[in-house]
């Protein structure tokens, strides 16, 4: 009988082994997760980050044919509340001799209600040629003059004429009331 008792404690259970193994490695795993979890979240955005990757611009108090500059960024940012005459001039626009053909619509984004305001054009005032900051209500287009080159826009940032390759960026930008944009 002594010899059944020796063969019974050098059997091993291949079923606990198991269990233990895979125990073993779940705390590992859960344990290198708790450790790299503060050190990949410390490579996010911080909130002042965040906080400055958008503008809010109330555009309540501009009055027709005004222009706000803002700094988004670190670029700036032109809000041009245009005239009548100025929307006309850019929608009435043959796009077919723009250099870089985009409609007026194409450049307006549709406030809380789903209509475009084409009074309001947002875009990011620096030339598209070599970055300099383009004069407002000045070129051959009243729109907007580059001094640095020649580059002309007309009334809704296209390039018309000079060196610059593509019209004035518009922003990502949103209405967040009748009154407020927020730029980025």
């Amino acid at each position: 009988m002594s010899e059944t008792l020796q063969k019974d404690k050098d059997t091993i259970d291949e079923g606990k082994r198991d269990f233990i193994y895979i125990a073993t490695g779940a705390v590992a795993a859960a344990g290198a997760a708790s450790l790299a979890w503060p050190l990949v979240a410390q490579m996010g955005k911080a909130a002042d980050t965040l906080a400055a990757g958008s503008v809010e611009i109330n555009v309540g108090n501009m009055i027709e044919g005004q222009q706000v500059k803002v700094l988004w960024r670190g670029v700036p940012v032109f809000v041009r509340y245009r005239t009548k005459a100025e929307i006309a001039e850019a929608e009435n626009t043959d796009i077919a001799n723009c250099p870089d053909p985009q409609t007026d619509a194409e450049r307006l984004r549709p406030d809380n209600n789903g209509n475009l305001r084409p009074e309001f054009l947002v875009m990011v005032g620096v030339c598209t040629h070599f970055g300099c900051i383009p004069v407002g209500e000045a070129g051959d287009f009243d729109g907007w003059y580059c001094p640095c080159h020649g580059s002309h826009y007309d009334t809704s940032g296209r390039i018309r004429k000079g060196p610059a390759p593509k019209n004035m960026t518009v922003p990502e930008y949103k209405y967040i009331s009748d009154t407020v944009i927020k730029v980025g």
